[in-house]
């Protein structure tokens, strides 16, 4: 059995047909489904089909690149929502710092920065990446305080952030435990987490040919530190990259991890999945579904 830790069922990808694609997960021995908040609303409609459908849950939260758009008092809401039964953790929160103003600037001063000289341009780059690094970081902990508070773990998002993230995080240690989701960065990087009692999630992302940290991160990470996920509809695994990825894809993300572990698919499975019910406080399955053969159409 396998758990997809990290879905976007609530995203329009998926509006025409998510019966058939849960029935899909269900059948390559995806049991549960974890479906992520990255806005209020989109946090509401995770809770509304983690009500319809009972092997589905729900984490509530505000990704970082939407912090401009939450209102000032957001905690307050996502505080009543993350109350809800179904809820199993805070998030996605965290850093990013890939889209700052400052980056669509890179390529077009690299001439004035030859010449010595600092554009107008250059000083409100500057300003406006400081403005939303200082806005991203307060949302962060705003969210790792309800976390804290209301004893759930929490679910990150990091790109191009990394020590600034772990600076913020670390003064939570033992309050709560973190999944850094989407993890492609090497084993080294991996240990920071795990000193701390954090762990990681791959993605589609491990069965590329170029991804060659996370490819070394999952082959010599500890087993009891890594969950799997698809982060659909985004990262299809090979060989279904440039299509719309879902949650049955997380077998062969599992399967992959397996070649890189020299280790059997129900080892991998069993371990993943121990790891994702114990993080997110999951109500163990009764009847656990083998992991079948997927249809080659997905």
């Amino acid at each position: 059995m396998l758990i997809d830790t990290h879905s976007h069922l609530d995203f329009p990808d998926f509006a025409g047909d998510l019966d058939a694609v849960l029935a899909r997960a269900d059948s390559a021995g995806v049991a549960r489904v974890i479906t992520i908040g990255t806005s209020l609303e989109g946090s509401r409609r995770a809770i509304a089909i983690a009500e319809k459908y009972p092997r589905v849950f729900a984490v509530v939260g505000v990704h970082p690149n939407s912090a401009s758009e939450a209102p000032e008092d957001f905690v307050s809401s996502l505080r009543e929502l993350a109350r809800h039964p179904k809820v199993v953790a805070i998030g996605e929160t965290g850093l990013d710092y890939h889209r700052l103003p400052g980056m669509r600037l890179e390529r077009t001063i690299a001439a004035e920065e030859a010449l010595g000289c600092e554009t107008a341009a250059d000083v409100q780059a500057a300003l406006a990446d400081g403005a939303q690094k200082a806005l991203q970081a307060s949302v962060f902990e705003q969210h790792l305080d309800l976390a804290a508070e209301l004893g759930l773990n929490v679910v990150i998002h990091e790109r191009d952030a990394w020590d600034d993230t772990l600076a913020l995080l670390k003064p939570y240690a033992g309050r709560l435990r973190a999944v850094f989701h989407c993890f492609g960065k090497s084993l080294r990087h991996a240990r920071q987490l795990l000193d701390d009692g954090h762990l990681v999630s791959f993605t589609g992302l491990v069965t590329f040919k170029n991804a060659r940290d996370a490819h070394a991160t999952a082959a010599q990470i500890p087993g009891d530190s890594f969950m799997v996920e698809t982060d659909c509809p985004f990262l299809a695994p090979a060989p279904f990259r440039g299509k719309r990825c879902e949650p049955a894809h997380t077998r062969h993300i599992a399967e992959r991890i397996a070649l890189l572990r020299s280790e059997s698919l129900e080892s991998v499975a069993g371990s993943a999945t121990a790891n994702a019910e114990a993080f997110f406080r999951l109500p163990r399955e009764i009847e656990q579904t083998p992991c079948a053969p997927v249809d080659a159409r997905l």
